[in-house]
């Protein structure tokens, strides 16, 4: 009991010790629970009379988050091309950074192996002639990565939810393990789920631009055949009432046919939500007509706000750093 209550006493006083000039107190001696003591202690004495500079620093960061904003959207309405190249690039390069910083090995590797997969497919697609099978080893692969990112992210969440409500301690699971697993899973499916979509965009442009049946801006260079599908330019087999094998065919509201990979393809991984010949809008909920299909829809916005998240957010944190830098602000 006397042990104890020294221990409690040591851990109360030391933070109180350490501000005392003169004294100092060895951090190898003490706990991880007493050094976080100190360190919190320490941090409260320098802050300590700063409240108006801290709320021009609040006043900094609600402003550039404000501006920041106003000047993405603009971009993103007046030059989207660039915009999403940007953001691709920030995506993709932005949490390299931190995995070598903080040594994450294991994000790393798999960072290395989709990113050498990618390349790969992206080469293909921008090849011109185009091969024929280039677009349905594109549109697989990512649709690939797409569902398996989905499944990661939804047991993620589950995970993270469990331990929330103490469920982990049925499987004698320690909280903060469970937690660190369950955060894990979903920041990969999320990070992973934005990528994939955002190359496949980019690829879908441009290997249904090389085969003519679609462009971005005016006609199509090429007449669509009832039997030939718009994305990949291959022939059409069964018909849409009947039941393939492999894949099935699907009718969009404007009748145009075209292969379920490839349509799924286009609308879901690639963002695409007109047809690739026409450009009149999809009606998703018809094309779908599985409700468990219709989340990934909801999936694809929610991987919209995490773009921002992390391609935007440090960015604009770097930003404020550095105003607050310049001004004296601390």
């Amino acid at each position: 009991m006397r042990a104890e209550s020294k221990s409690v006493l040591l851990i109360v006083a030391v933070p109180s010790l350490s501000m005392v000039p003169g004294i100092k107190v060895d951090m190898s001696d003490l706990s991880p629970e007493e050094q976080w003591r100190v360190e919190h202690a320490r941090m409260h004495a320098k802050h300590r009379g700063h409240e108006a500079m801290h709320a021009e620093m609040v006043l900094i960061l609600i402003a550039t988050l404000v501006v920041a904003q106003l000047l993405l959207v603009q971009w993103k309405q007046r030059h989207p091309r660039s915009y999403n190249m940007v953001t691709l690039f920030q995506m993709w390069v932005v949490p390299l950074y931190f995995t070598v910083k903080l040594h994450w090995w294991r994000f790393l590797v798999i960072w290395i192996l989709f990113s050498a997969v990618t390349a790969f497919v992206t080469f293909r697609a921008t090849r011109k002639p185009l091969v024929q099978t280039t677009p349905r080893l594109v549109y697989k692969w990512f649709l690939l990565i797409y569902k398996i990112s989905y499944a990661t992210g939804i047991i993620g969440y589950m995970a993270v939810m469990f331990t929330l409500f103490g469920l982990n301690l049925l499987f004698k699971i320690k909280p903060e393990d469970a937690m660190d697993f369950g955060i894990s899973l979903l920041f990969y499916g999320l990070y992973y789920g934005v990528l994939e979509r955002d190359f496949a965009e980019m690829c879908a442009d441009y290997m249904a631009s090389t085969i003519g049946f679609y462009s971005e801006s005016g006609m199509p260079t090429k007449h669509l055949s009832d039997s030939v599908c718009a994305v990949c330019g291959q022939q059409i087999f069964v018909d849409v009432s009947e039941e393939g094998i492999i894949e099935n065919t699907y009718r969009l509201s404007c009748n145009h046919v075209f292969h379920e990979f490839c349509i799924r393809g286009w609308c879901i991984v690639g963002k695409k939500q007109t047809c690739p010949y026409c450009k009149e809008k999809v009606d998703l909920k018809r094309m779908f007509s599985n409700p468990w299909e219709r989340p990934h829809v909801m999936y694809g916005q929610l991987l919209d706000w995490l773009r921002y998240l992390v391609a935007w957010q440090p960015v604009i944190i770097g930003l404020v750093q550095g105003i607050n830098y310049i001004l004296g602000l601390e």
